[in-house]
This record gives structure tokens, sequence and C-alpha cells, in this order.
């Protein structure tokens, strides 16, 4: 059974256990006639793991070390990480049957998204959630987890991660993590209860404190089946209130559901082109947007950053790319994976690669991310001050394009 395609990281959810354990036999699969190779099957079959299994349970100078469950497991992880694509990921039976979706639901952890750097391997944050544990103890997009309760991630996937980083509502974790400055410190994480965070506005104030009437501004944190009515909402009420423009913040979105990101980007396109879908085959799927929309025309801004990934890449590039648009902030994370989450036999799931999206200009940005328009970076001063540098760019480009397009 197929399950919905996703943009986002969906199973690397911080909260979410997707843990790689607990699996019944060690069997991957018998050879059947000879070793001729073909789509299903490779010369030589997946028989040759069976016959080692037998050849250390004979030899193997430490036999208390053969356990079918882990060296299944490790099977199944040389099979995963030999592909090199970290957004492909086996969910183990007892993980999956919590039926746990993370589009819409609540979970126990410490609130925050992780993928693997495809070059380095490193475990990273990808964002942390607004109000989530994990943003109030101080970790940022970006950050390195080098070490979890003092064990080393050297060597992890992103699912062994997930394991030791969840855990009970009020439980405590230690992340050692490496900023992207390069300072490593200990960060303490008081586990909660997390509700996935969808859309935000706010009142906004310049550098010097006073209020911005004219600009309107909404953070988007995930693309859910709640985003669409409550962003149509949202720019129905700009509309309303005479806003002149709009910041789009997707600093901290990581992305989400496909029909979600493609209906959010058609609120703010008129025609075009929203992404090209590239299958394993090379065939392409083109997703256009359809007239009409609830934010044809007012001028808009993207804040992006390193925790913009996936769906909120798809919808940068789409309204940049179609001169809707114009991004500000850092570069994206550089996810452009289309996955599905394939049902297995033994009760557990393979949450799979099985394409790759390109933006309207023909862009692949699979492990590059997308540059901005305007390059902003927040700098450790920002932070200590808690001055938004790259929302005041915006606010002040958005003021140049009243004043330039003023009789």
């Amino acid at each position: 059974m197929w399950k919905a395609a996703k943009w986002g990281l969906l199973g690397l959810v911080i909260v979410l256990a997707t843990v790689l354990a607990g699996a019944v036999g060690f069997t991957l699969g018998q050879e059947e006639g000879g070793g001729v190779a073909t789509r299903d099957r490779p010369a030589g079959g997946f028989g040759i793991l069976d016959e080692i299994y037998g050849v250390l349970q004979q030899d193997f100078v430490d036999p208390e070390r053969i356990d079918p469950n882990i060296l299944r497991l490790g099977a199944i992880n040389g099979i995963i990480q030999a592909l090199g694509d970290p957004h492909t990921i086996y969910i183990d039976p007892e993980t999956y049957s919590l039926g746990i979706d993370i589009i819409s639901g609540t979970f126990e952890g410490i609130g925050a998204q992780v993928d693997q750097d495809s070059l380095t391997g490193d475990i990273v944050i990808v964002t942390p959630f607004r109000d989530s544990p994990a943003e109030k103890a101080g970790i940022l997009p970006g950050d390195v987890i080098l070490a979890v309760d003092g064990e080393s991630t050297e060597g992890w996937t992103v699912s062994q991660a997930v394991q030791r980083i969840r855990g009970p509502d009020g439980s405590e974790v230690v992340l050692t993590v490496r900023h992207q400055g390069g300072k490593t410190k200990d960060v303490t994480v008081v586990r909660d209860t997390i509700v996935i965070p969808t859309v935000f506005t706010r009142e906004l104030e310049d550098a010097d404190g006073n209020p911005v009437p004219e600009i309107a501004y909404i953070e988007l944190q995930q693309f859910t089946d709640q985003t669409v009515p409550e962003l149509s909402k949202a720019l129905k009420d700009i509309e309303d209130a005479g806003y002149k423009g709009l910041i789009l913040d997707l600093r901290r979105n990581p992305g989400g559901g496909l029909d979600a990101t493609v209906q959010v980007a058609d609120m703010f396109l008129d025609d075009g082109v929203i992404l090209t879908q590239v299958d394993r085959d090379g065939g392409e799927t083109v997703f256009e947007a359809r007239p009409g929309g609830e934010a044809l025309k007012i001028p808009t801004v993207i804040l992006v950053g390193p925790g913009s990934a996936s769906g909120s890449e798809v919808l940068a590039g789409a309204l940049r790319d179609n001169d809707r648009a114009v991004l500000i902030g850092q570069r994206t994370f550089g996810k452009a994976t289309v996955n599905h989450l394939r049902e297995l036999s033994d009760g557990g799931a393979l949450y799979v690669s099985i394409a790759r999206w390109l933006t309207p200009d023909g862009e692949q940005i699979e492990g590059v991310g997308l540059k901005p328009d305007r390059l902003v970076k927040l700098t450790q001063k920002d932070l200590a001050l808690r001055r938004d540098s790259q929302l005041l760019a915006a606010i002040n480009y958005l003021k140049r394009q009243f004043t330039q397009a003023a009789p």
C-alpha cells in the first residue's frame, strides 16, 4: 500500500520513534534459481546473507554477540546506507504500528526535525518547532548533533538518532551540539508533548520599535491539511485590512504534504509552473497553477534559511521563478526528494525516495539548496540582541518598493 506523497522530512521528526529494532527472524531472502540478475533479484541473490549468518553462528569467536535481530537490522541498514540517500529510511514494525500521523498529530519529544548531511553523514537539526523544548533550550537550525547523553552520533542513521532523542513527557536528554559558528556545547532539553504548528501571524515593528502597519507577516511552519484553510483565511484577512505588502516566513518550515504545498503556491499564482517532478525513469509530471487565488497581487518577500526544506523550497522556488516573490535570508536546506511510505511484509515500512523535483526554471537543488536573491545572515550579535536582521531587511525592501511605486 502506497501512502500519500510527502515533501517534508516525514519520519525524521525527533518526536517520532523511528526505531530500528525488534524485527523477528533474520532471513532477508533466499537465492532462487542460479545467479541471473533481474530488476527484482540481483545476481547471486541475497541468500548469501543467510550463509554468512550460518558461518558466524558456527565459527565467530564471540558467539554471545550473534543476535539475529541486531544482525538483521545491520543488514537492512547496510542496504539502505549503500544507496547514499539519507531520505530513504526503514521503520520497524513496532514504531509503524503506532499509526502516528506526523502531519496532524501530537507527540512526546523535544520538538525538532532532523536530517543527515549527505556529504559528511552528520546528524543535523533542520529546524526546531516554535516554542518547543528544543527551541527554548537553544537548539538552532543547522546545529550538528555530536552526541546524545554522552554517546557519539558518529556512524548513526537518522532513525538511530530519533530513537535515542525522543522520550516521554518530562524526561531529559542532553544533546552535544555544534552551532554553525563552530562552538560546541551540551544542551539539556526537557521533553514535552509537542503539537506541530502551521500558520502564525503577528504585527511587525521596525528597527526602532515603531509599528509597521502597512506590511503583513505570516509564518508557515509546516504544510499540513490544516495549513490550506488557515492560510486562506489569513490571506483574506490581509486583503480586507488593506495591507500593502506581505512577508512570508519559511525559515522554520521543513516541508509537509505535496497537495498542501501545491495548494499554497496556487494561492499566489494565477498561472505558470509550480514544480516539475521527475521519476526514476525520467518521466516528468508538471504541476501548474490554476487561475484565481487569494494573494495574486500583493508584493511578497519570502524569508528563507537552513531550516527551509523540501515543501518550503518548492514554494520559494515557485514564487521566485514566477516573479511573484523575492527571497531574502540564507541558502535553504536542499531537499528536492519526493518520498512515499511503502508498507512491508514484516509489519514495518520503508520511507523511500521515488522522485526528484525541479523548480519551474528547471533548477535541481538536492544537496544544494536555493540561493536567496538577497543574502542576509543572522550574526552572533543579532542573536545576542534578539535582533532579526533578515526580517528587518524584508521590511526595508518592501518599504522601498512602496516608495518606488508611488506616483
